[in-house]
Order: C-alpha cells, then structure tokens, then sequence
C-alpha cells in the first residue's frame, strides 16, 4: 500500500485555486505551530507534506464535532 501526501496548496484555499479547507496557507501554519493541524513531514530539503489520510481523518474529525 502507498501513502498518498498532499502538499499545502492542496489543504489551504488562495485566489488562485480552492483547497481542501477553506483557510489560507498562513492559517494552517499557525494551527501546526498551535498543535490544532496535523504535523507535516519533510521528503526534502524543500518539500514539506502531509499524510493524505491524517488530513482527512482530520477533518473528518471536525465535521463529526460540528454536527453534534
């Protein structure tokens, strides 16, 4: 089985495209930093991700919360 990643373009929504939540790259930076979003994980120098499933699980998570 092979881990899906995303990148942050993929999470936070800008002008230019919409992502998965709709924040923007500085929010979901601040909530790392915070401990309230999912810690990322580097696969280079310069290329930091997350694990697709952790993200979903995560706002799959809070979806579930805001219903009750």
């Amino acid at each position: 089985m092979s881990q899906r990643v995303i990148r942050v373009a993929d999470i936070a929504t800008t002008k230019k495209s919409k992502g998965m939540l709709p924040v923007s790259p500085a929010t979901i930076w601040r909530w790392v930093r915070e401990d309230k979003f999912p810690k990322p994980f580097k696969l280079g120098e310069s290329v930091t991700v997350w694990d697709a499933a952790v993200v979903e699980a995560f706002i799959a998570q809070r979806a579930g919360g805001a219903a009750q």
